[in-house]
């Protein structure tokens, strides 16, 4: 039922045209905020012995907050346009026929995204087992994944026992858990859970002597680019009619959110859970690869079919820095 598409040269060589090497000089525009999910090898692998199949399998998505009425918000920072590369882990498997314009399918086994995009576990300051989507993301340390504020901190409470699932399949690890050892969010999204800030970056330790993206490979990351541009979301929802288990993909033209807030927004009908799943521009269906350049985010009760992910400007941008220039251990 899918069909192969090609994107169009024209869309992808006006997006290169904007992408800067990894090597330009930025200026941080704000610090971001930083704290230790585990201190020690003991701590991360009780943290991995947590995640029983049994718990994944009754980890509750968690719903992404909607906008605050009468929260002072300030859009996000817009700079040089910056950009790097991802690279494929080896084993691509099938590839996929993607659709430019759909609203929700199932992405089956094919590309580079299968293996880099994951399901995020953790527990909640309530005691709550949830779930988030994340994605890997190439980097210095190689240990870097890009999920949303509100699937490391929530109320005003950093989560806990935090770990991601690269190509989690229908409750099978191929990838091995990877647990988080240092956690990275906007100050906006830190103080006050500002959405238009709900961004975050963690530091996963090491896996078996290996490194996250050295074992799964990681997708480039893209900042301060041109909005409403051609998108792919990725993510695991487990709410209805979701259920978590496969990995599902949304795909069409950005648009501005006119609402309440400086998002961009895509047709989607994805669900809880996929909160913190990567958007992507100038994706290619044929090795799963593009730059990620926002992630899902939120859903309006009134609108329910359509996602709405931050703009990644200057602030984005630090976070991502600042984690990939920390040692992963």
């Amino acid at each position: 039922m899918h069909r192969r598409v090609a994107l169009l040269s024209t869309f992808v060589l006006a997006l290169a045209g904007s992408l800067v090497p990894a090597g330009a000089a930025q200026a941080d525009p704000s610090r971001p905020v930083t704290w230790s999910a585990t201190d020690s090898w003991s701590e991360r692998r009780s943290v991995s012995q947590y995640w029983t199949p049994r718990r994944m399998v009754a980890a509750q998505p968690l719903e992404a907050p909607a906008p605050r009425r009468g929260v002072r918000s300030r859009t996000p920072s817009q700079g040089r346009p910056w950009a790097t590369r991802g690279t494929s882990g080896s084993g691509n498997g099938r590839l996929q026929a993607a659709v430019a314009n759909s609203p929700g399918l199932q992405w089956t086994d094919g590309g580079a995204v299968v293996r880099t995009t994951g399901r995020v576990f953790f527990t909640t300051a309530d005691g709550r087992n949830s779930s988030c989507s994340g994605s890997a993301v190439t980097s210095a340390n190689e240990s870097v994944v890009i999920t949303a504020g509100h699937c490391v901190k929530l109320n005003g409470a950093a989560h806990r026992n935090w770990a991601f699932v690269p190509a989690f399949d229908d409750g099978r690890r191929p990838f091995g858990t990877w647990v988080a050892s240092e956690m990275f969010t906007t100050p906006q999204w830190n103080a006050r859970e500002d959405i238009n800030f709900d961004v975050a970056a963690v530091v996963v330790a090491p896996l078996n002597g290996r490194t996250l993206t050295d074992v799964v490979g990681g997708q480039g990351v893209a900042f301060n680019q041109p909005r409403q541009r051609q998108n792919f979301a990725f993510g695991y929802p487990a709410a209805d009619p979701f259920d978590g288990s496969e990995l599902i993909y949304c795909s069409g033209r950005a648009f501005n959110d006119t609402v309440s807030t400086n998002d961009q927004g895509l047709r989607c009908n994805m669900t809880g859970g996929s909160s913190g799943g990567p958007w992507f521009q100038g994706f290619d269906p044929a090795t799963g690869l593009g730059w990620l350049n926002s992630l899902n985010s939120f859903t309006y009760n009134f609108a329910p079919n359509f996602m709405f992910g931050p703009f990644f400007g200057n602030e984005a941008m630090a976070v991502y820095q600042t984690a990939q220039n920390s040692q992963a251990t």
